[in-house]
């Protein structure tokens, strides 16, 4: 069937920069057959769905979040004032007791609220699994497919528990032959290699204060084994950058380097504290980064040098990173965030609102390893399709449409196509409750807030 959208400013983030001020796009099955100027093409004798008068509005691929913890949603608001390490401390014990239902509510809540805010593809990295817990990362699988949302989860783990040196205790780590195991089984149940694939596995040991030396080695060769991508975080804190430099005699992307952790295949989740040298490292090796402004702004650690990282060639996307450090949970307003930081750090020159929409776009779809089936509006790409209206009191009189969606005030999709399929229309979710959504996670936030209060 064929879906037409008409009327609408089109900001198709392919390499030249294409857009249209009043133009169209035209989607059969789950592809984009045709995007230009002005009224769609005639397709006599093709069976039309819909066709959609977008006057008003602008269309934008969809948006790619490159790192997330889901479980997170069902601790947001504590530990206000609290550094990473002090932030992770007081919340590791909480997350120690969460299981399915826990999981099942927040997974539906983060990615309820990633669509609201239109987001077409997800990755997330979930390392929490506690011994009396069900299969975590099949749950939120099954959350991603309720909502409707593409998904990467990356099958994370830590090994390092306090009693050998690492930051988090003892209960929440695994053993390093569990953890192979179960990353195997993973990507054997639920990897997809297909070019359309909603569900795609990654490896992501957690850090280098929670994950043996080993055990990034032996993950590393796992992957590569098999065909999926690696993920970490690293740089994010200066308390990181002590602790490797105290237990490896090296910085942090020194250890990733010596692992063999850096590459084309990788993305990491932070890189804050990074310098030229390092910088350059990951644009001649094309390791990824996805950059968390406000996750990064609410615990304080810091502002990644993201024009220099462009600049060396590096793919950058964005992340909303865990809700618990990011209570906000929606991937527009990261790139506004991106925006703003870049030029605190380095002046009005430093990012353009073009180039933050790339960033949550195509940029996005790089680090996923996936730009050449998303990340931008182009003939042939899957069809991933955002529409924000921009004829409202927040958008109004703005001449430039991509400066009213990154400048302006942070709003709803009204429109959310993944793969073809309407997941948000008239700004509201068509896939789940939103009300349901609520009052579960709400449920679940409050029981495990009482089995940790009761354990202690």
């Amino acid at each position: 069937m064929r879906t037409v959208i008409e009327g609408c400013a089109i900001a198709t983030v392919d390499a030249s920069g294409t857009e249209y001020r009043d133009g169209h796009i035209v989607i059969e099955g789950d592809r984009i057959v045709a995007v230009g100027e002005g009224l769609a093409p005639d397709r006599a004798g093709r069976p039309e769905h819909r066709r959609i008068d977008a006057g008003g509005h602008l269309a934008t691929p969809g948006l790619v979040n490159c790192h997330h913890h889901l479980y997170q949603w069902a601790t947001r608001g504590l530990a206000q004032q609290a550094t990473l390490f002090e932030w992770l401390v007081e919340l590791y014990p909480v997350w120690a007791l969460i299981d399915d239902d826990t999981c099942w509510a927040a997974a539906r809540a983060g990615l309820a609220s990633l669509a609201r805010s239109g987001c077409t593809a997800s990755t997330d990295h979930h390392y929490v699994f506690p011994r009396d817990a069900g299969d975590l990362l099949e749950v939120e699988i099954g959350a991603a497919a309720s909502v409707g949302l593409r998904f990467h989860p990356c099958r994370g783990s830590m090994d390092l528990g306090r009693s050998d040196g690492g930051l988090p205790p003892d209960e929440v780590v695994e053993d390093r032959d569990a953890i192979l195991a179960a990353s195997e089984a993973a990507i054997n149940r639920f990897h997809d290699p297909a070019p359309e694939a909603m569900v795609r596995i990654a490896l992501a040991p957690c850090s280098p204060f929670s994950v043996t030396r080993g055990l990034m080695t032996d993950a590393a060769e796992l992957a590569r084994r098999r065909g999926v991508r690696l993920h970490t975080h690293l740089a994010e804190t200066l308390d990181e950058e002590r602790f490797c430099r105290e237990r490896f005699g090296v910085r942090p992307v020194d250890y990733l380097d010596e692992l063999g952790w850096l590459g084309d295949d990788v993305w990491l989740a932070h890189c804050v504290h990074v310098d030229d040298a390092e910088i350059a490292r990951f644009g001649l090796t094309g390791t990824g980064v996805a950059h968390c402004p406000n996750s990064n702004a609410r615990l304080g650690a810091g502002i990644a040098p993201i024009a220099d990282l462009i600049g060396a060639g590096v793919a950058v996307g964005l992340g909303v990173d865990g809700a618990a450090s990011n209570e906000d949970g929606g991937l527009a307003s990261e790139m506004r965030a991106a925006l703003q930081f870049a030029r605190l750090a380095g002046g009005p020159q430093a990012m353009t609102a073009r180039q933050a929409l790339a960033r949550a776009t195509i940029d996005g779809a790089r680090c996923l390893g996936r730009d050449e089936e998303l990340g931008s509006l182009e003939v042939g790409k899957l069809a991933d399709v955002a529409l924000w209206r921009l004829d409202g009191l927040h958008g109004a009189g703005i001449e430039d449409p991509v400066a009213a969606l990154v400048f302006g005030a942070t709003q709803a999709v009204e429109l959310l196509f993944v793969g073809g399929r309407e997941i948000v229309e008239e700004g509201e979710l068509r896939t789940v409750d939103e009300a349901q959504v609520s009052v579960e996670i709400a449920r679940e936030s409050r029981r495990l807030a009482a089995r940790a209060e009761a354990r202690v």
